[in-house]
């Protein structure tokens, strides 16, 4: 059982940044892919960015491309996602989910889950 907890959100000005984390409990978190998920108001949540276990392989979604980075420290058991330039579109709840197969286009890949953090992004 892998447990996931992320923090880092909070209210942020559009063309701000936030970096969220994701603690995970497992030892061997290197044995994980790691993602994050953005779940938006009223609609399907969608993976934005998801690394694999060494950290030299990464996704992601066109939506966020070039302004979100994913980056892992497998010493620390913690994942990253450096969000850059933030829209208001980017509002919503991010989950940190772990995988042990790379297909970042199928949510039901990811086992584990944490319970997510709020990003607001205003205009």
């Amino acid at each position: 059982q892998v447990q996931l907890v992320e923090s880092g959100g909070g209210l942020v000005q559009a063309g701000g940044s936030l970096r969220l984390s994701c603690a995970a409990s497992e030892r061997t978190i290197s044995n994980y892919n790691m993602g994050w998920f953005h779940q938006a108001p009223g609609k399907e949540r969608e993976a934005v960015a998801v690394i694999n276990r060494v950290g030299d392989f990464t996704y992601y979604a066109d939506s966020v491309k070039g302004r979100f980075t994913v980056s892992r420290d497998n010493d620390k058991n913690t994942v990253y996602l450096q969000m850059n330039n933030l829209k208001t579109e980017d509002t919503g709840v991010y989950l940190c989910a772990a995988s042990q197969v790379f297909l970042p286009e199928l949510d039901q890949a990811f086992g584990f889950w944490g319970q997510g953090t709020q990003v607001t992004v205003s205009s």
